[in-house]
């Protein structure tokens, strides 16, 4: 499936997006960085930008600091320039609270770690995306790998959208590091990113949630599914609409095992 550039989405409701976020090196990779600049400036300027990437895992939900705090470096053995990114956006007390508010709606238990700032997989895309560090960012825990568990976190997000948050899930569709750097993109690859193409492009929620059993070479794909799942929140904060979907990012990288497919919705 060819790439397929978002049309300017309508400001009164933003849209929710998934981004494959690369390694801390994805800072050096200037046509991956000028992709996602590019996207960000096709959508409407977010307001806020709630985030949910691959890199926290923590039971019950969790809402990341409200003020400013150092950048979580979750990576070891890479060089010293990666550890001094930095990146000082806004902090969202004012998100925070509105998300308190959905999540009691639906009973869905929640704390807080008003110490914990943002990992690379989110502030890495975020420096390509918005640069200026100029919106306000509130980072959340996924509540476990629970496939309809997340769906359902994403669900008591989505009035987030009318209200001008971005709503950014950030991992990647495959993610096999026993094939990192191997030449050519092995055929699993190519099968499972073909399936959640589709899949995704039909809005197929039963198929997404249950890939594990539905999706060919899932478990070649994702021998570990962490990075997969906040697809599965940005899946929920869809809502009950059917938006268009759109892949502003696509192809194969570290040699061809790990698809760089995005996604926006709406």
């Amino acid at each position: 499936m060819r790439e397929t550039i978002p049309k300017k989405s309508d400001a009164s409701k933003m849209p929710v997006i998934f981004a494959a976020h690369g390694a801390p090196v994805l800072l050096d990779d200037a046509p991956w960085m000028g992709e996602l600049a590019v996207w960000a400036r096709a959508m409407p300027k977010p307001k806020g930008i709630l985030m949910i990437s691959a890199h926290w895992d923590e039971r019950p939900t969790t809402l990341g600091a409200t003020e400013p705090v150092p950048l979580v470096y979750d990576f070891y053995g890479f060089p010293e320039r990666y550890y001094q990114t930095r990146y000082p956006a806004p902090a969202a007390p004012g998100l925070a609270g509105r998300l308190r508010e959905l999540l009691r709606e639906r009973d869905i238990p929640a704390t807080n770690d008003p110490k914990r700032g943002l990992d690379h997989g989110a502030y890495v895309p975020l420096v390509a995306m918005y640069p200026g560090a100029d919106v306000p960012v509130l980072q959340i825990s996924m509540p476990g790998l629970d496939p309809r568990g997340l769906f359902d976190l994403g669900r008591a997000l989505a009035p987030l959208r009318s209200e001008g948050v971005l709503i950014f899930g950030s991992g990647f569709l495959t993610h096999n590091m026993r094939y990192a750097f191997r030449p050519g993109t092995p055929q699993w690859a190519q099968e499972f990113d073909a399936w959640a193409a589709d899949a995704i492009s039909r809005l197929d929620m039963d198929a997404l949630i249950d890939f594990q059993s539905r999706a060919p070479a899932a478990e070649m794909a994702l021998p570990t599914w962490e990075h997969f799942a906040p697809l599965l929140v940005s899946l929920g904060a869809i809502g009950t609409e059917r938006p268009d979907v759109a892949f502003p990012i696509t192809g194969f990288w570290m040699e061809g095992a790990f698809t760089r497919r995005s996604v926006q919705f709406g």
